[in-house]
């Protein structure tokens, strides 16, 4: 396990300072335990309820460049407080992260609350994404019937006349862009599926999906 140590406290008292070093202390010792491998320490002075911390960003950053798969903290309230730990949690559980904390002395266990709520955002989560995409599917047909031709509109087509374009699932290069994936990241992972594909082919396509999108919308909306 490539792990990221996450200490927080929320004010600068000597106390609250001093206990980022106990905190870290501990968590060192745990991540010995399981023989872990600490890919970053981050510590930070901040409120739980602030989800704009510089610390969350450099975490959700290892996690979705794959540097790191596992997240070790004192006890959930240290990642996060109220709709700000809901968000948190959401977002490792759609990377992948495992969570560990001192309290759980292991792997964490969601409440039976959290968890319901988690349910009830992926959820709805999902039927936005139903809803955008069938708005994408009305706004394409629309502006085909207006006569609007998307074969026309895809750029550099004319570098490679004749090539077989190669057939790679376009949503996932989406999805990954989305999370924060460099373009010769995303490459490497789809080459690691069995996609033989170039980063130059990845970021022409991703922009090509995403200019059907922005003409696909703005149909729909005239």
């Amino acid at each position: 396990m490539r792990v990221i140590l996450y200490c927080r406290v929320s004010t600068d008292k000597e106390t609250q300072v001093s206990s980022l070093g106990r905190q870290r202390e501990e968590l060192n010792k745990m991540a010995d335990l399981y023989s872990m491998e600490i890919v970053d320490s981050i510590e930070e002075q901040a409120s739980g309820y602030e989800i704009e911390r510089e610390g969350v960003f450099t975490l959700l950053e290892y996690f979705s460049n794959g540097r790191a798969d596992t997240l070790l903290i004192q006890d959930e309230t240290r990642l996060g407080r109220g709709n700000t730990k809901i968000a948190l949690f959401h977002q490792m559980n759609k990377l992948g992260v495992r969570i560990f904390t001192l309290s759980h002395e292991g792997e964490m266990e969601i409440s039976e609350s959290d968890s319901m709520v988690l349910q009830i955002v992926g959820i709805v989560e999902e039927y936005q994404r139903k809803i955008h995409n069938m708005k994408i599917r009305r706004g394409m047909k629309r502006a085909v019937q207006n006569g609007y031709n998307p074969n026309e509109n895809l750029s550099n087509q004319h570098l490679a006349p004749g090539r077989e374009r190669i057939d790679f699932p376009v949503e996932e290069v989406v999805r990954l862009r989305n999370n924060n994936l460099t373009f010769q990241d995303i490459a490497a992972t789809l080459r690691g599926l069995g996609y033989n594909v170039s980063k130059a082919t990845v970021h022409r396509r991703y922009r090509e999906y995403v200019s059907l999108e922005n003409k696909a919308e703005s149909s729909y909306d005239k």
